[in-house]
């Protein structure tokens, strides 16, 4: 059996906050957009990651994810959000900090999910 890729989705009550902390302060880009639809929808991509975002207040209030994106350079991640977006610093992991398991990590918050940008 063989996996290539894992896509989650995630919901927002208002996609736009989604695309805020993606689009806006990751840099994704939208690869498929049905933004406009009667049911918001777009899948976002960025260095082979996607991302489904969906539009669904339901669904969002029912789904609080949190994940990782791992990068081989942390400071310049995180100088970049700091400076653009330091409104999305997570106040329990606001700054760069050496975890005990060995991995240097900063987090992320906006209104449905966490976001730990790691570096091993």
């Amino acid at each position: 059996m063989e996996f290539t890729r894992l896509v989650p989705n995630i919901f927002y009550a208002d996609i736009h906050d989604g695309l805020k902390m993606f689009v806006d302060c990751l840099e994704f880009t939208i690869g498929h957009n049905e933004i406009a639809s009667a049911r918001p929808f777009c899948v976002l991509e960025k260095n082979g990651i996607h991302i489904n975002l969906f539009q669904d207040a339901n669904l969002a209030g029912e789904h609080n994810p949190e994940f990782r994106l791992v990068t081989h350079d942390i400071e310049a991640v995180y100088r970049k959000v700091a400076a653009s977006h330091p409104e999305f610093l997570h106040p329990n992991l606001s700054k760069i900090t050496h975890r005990p398991w060995g991995a240097k990590e900063f987090a992320l918050t906006d209104t449905q999910l966490g976001v730990i940008v790691q570096e091993w």
